[in-house]
């Protein structure tokens, strides 16, 4: 993967949010203007355990036990099979819409006099049928592919007014669903807060080493797990072929009565460890051999991001009861320089990957049943500075997949108008694509989440799933 040239703001918000999901460890200075990151002050709740470093975090639910935790994922299991899943994807840094899907027939050559040098060829990818103007960029042809099949409903100006063109604030007004720098809860948070259980932490799964402050609730346990295949035990002097029998033994002594309160605890925490290691053994490493079998072969470039996509289709075709899943995708796309290589590395790779998850919920027979939304905090401006482009205003954003309606959501608004800043104007509001999904996809009242939706609150409200 390509790294970008990152600015200080973006670095700021980087280490602020990582404050943010470190316990104990406190925040480093926040800048005046610079919102607490959603889901600040939240407990959180280590499970276990040592392996390479993962851990499985459960956050908002201080007293709940791993005993609780099977017993509720069963539960939730059982009651919904059927259960909508959306999975979140984002796109580090505000990445370039004018590139992503590039204005190449715009009138009057308006794109290649702002874009001289970055500017992509016409013809050199394949075209966006709905507007003859736009083209996708050439590695993200399985967004063309996949667009073709009507899998792809393409925002090709979203964002929201004013425009914000600070990472921390604009990625922070996307995570909570409206404008507010005061807000502590996640949009999806929010929802599982309404529609969630007390004893399901991964109803709200976050794919990283930090939860997701789009996950952050007030209520409901959700959880963060950085790679399910390394979630394991460790002990000091056990190996193979010991380690098994031995947890399994103790799995098994936690379980008989207790004469004293001090055998009770120490019988409950080898019954709670065993749960928790039954639990995630079918997504756990043996050997360097994979746990599960991907009907798809994946990637193998891109780092942990289409092993972690590979591992929650395994997840879902196990009918672990998960109901939102957030991921950040390959590298990062605060392009303000290099970005022909940086931004075609990493979209390659992260569309590589996102076409690989999708064909295997297609072979899984689980496709009906789950959305991928891909978003970036803003877009980047119209003209570059040479080799990159700095930050600017509307941006693109994608929602995939086979119950996805596939009709592109407002239109592109063309480079001759621009907006006071000489940015893209956005045509789409994404607090009305929350909306859509909130009702569409979710069956919930859209204005119990974000705050003063309704009809017309911010414009139109989408058609988004058939």
């Amino acid at each position: 993967m390509a790294r970008s040239c990152s600015c200080n703001d973006f670095n700021r918000a980087q280490l602020l949010r990582r404050g943010a999901a470190v316990a104990g460890r406190g925040l480093p200075r926040i800048e005046p203007g610079m919102p607490l990151p959603a889901g600040t002050g939240m407990d959180r709740r280590t499970f276990l355990l040592r392996s390479t470093g993962a851990m499985l975090s459960v956050y908002g639910a201080s007293m709940l036990s791993p005993r609780q935790f099977e017993e509720g994922i069963a539960q939730a299991s059982a009651a919904a099979p059927n259960q909508p899943v959306l999975v979140s994807i984002f796109m580090e840094g505000g990445w370039d819409a004018l590139s992503v899907l590039a204005p190449v027939g715009e009138s009057k050559g308006l794109y290649q006099q702002l874009r001289p040098t970055l500017g992509l060829a016409p013809g050199s990818g394949e075209p966006f049928t709905e507007d003859t103007r736009l083209m996708w960029h050439p590695k993200a042809k399985g967004l063309a592919e996949l667009h073709g099949e009507g899998k792809v409903t393409v925002f090709p100006a979203i964002g929201y007014d004013p425009p914000d063109e600070s990472h921390f604030t604009s990625r922070h007004y996307w995570e909570v669903g409206e404008l507010d720098t005061q807000t502590r809860s996640g949009w999806m948070g929010r929802y599982l807060d309404l529609a969630g259980e007390p004893s399901n932490p991964l109803q709200g799964l976050s794919l990283d080493y930090d939860l997701a402050p789009a996950l952050a609730t007030a209520k409901m346990p959700v959880a963060a797990i950085s790679s399910p295949s390394d979630y394991n035990f460790w002990a000091y002097g056990l190996d193979e072929p010991l380690t098994e029998p031995t947890l399994d033994t103790f799995g098994q002594l936690g379980a008989l009565g207790a004469p004293s309160p001090a055998y009770a605890q120490a019988r409950a925490a080898s019954l709670d460890s065993s749960i928790i290691r039954q639990k995630m053994a079918p997504f756990i490493e043996h050997e360097g051999k994979k746990p599960y079998e991907s009907p798809v072969p994946y990637p193998t470039e891109g780092g942990e991001f289409p092993e972690r996509l590979a591992a929650l289709a395994a997840m879902l075709a196990a009918g672990l009861p998960i109901k939102c899943a957030s991921l950040t995708a390959v590298g990062g796309y605060d392009t303000h320089s290099d970005e022909k290589e940086t931004l075609s590395t990493n979209l390659g790779q992260t569309v590589e990957s996102v076409l690989a998850f999708q064909r295997d919920l297609e072979k899984r027979g689980l496709d009906n049943r789950v959305l991928i939304q891909l978003w970036s905090e803003f877009g980047r401006r119209p003209q570059e500075n040479g080799s990159g482009t700095d930050h600017g205003a509307a941006g693109v954003a994608f929602l995939i997949g086979t119950s996805a309606a596939g009709k592109m959501v407002g239109e592109f608004p063309g480079l001759a108008k621009l907006d006071e800043n000489e940015n893209l104007a956005n045509t789409s509001d994404f607090r009305a694509m929350y909306s859509a999904l909130l009702e569409q996809w979710f069956q919930t009242e859209a204005g119990l989440v974000i705050p003063g939706a309704g009809p017309g609150a911010f414009g139109e409200v989408p058609k988004l799933v058939v």
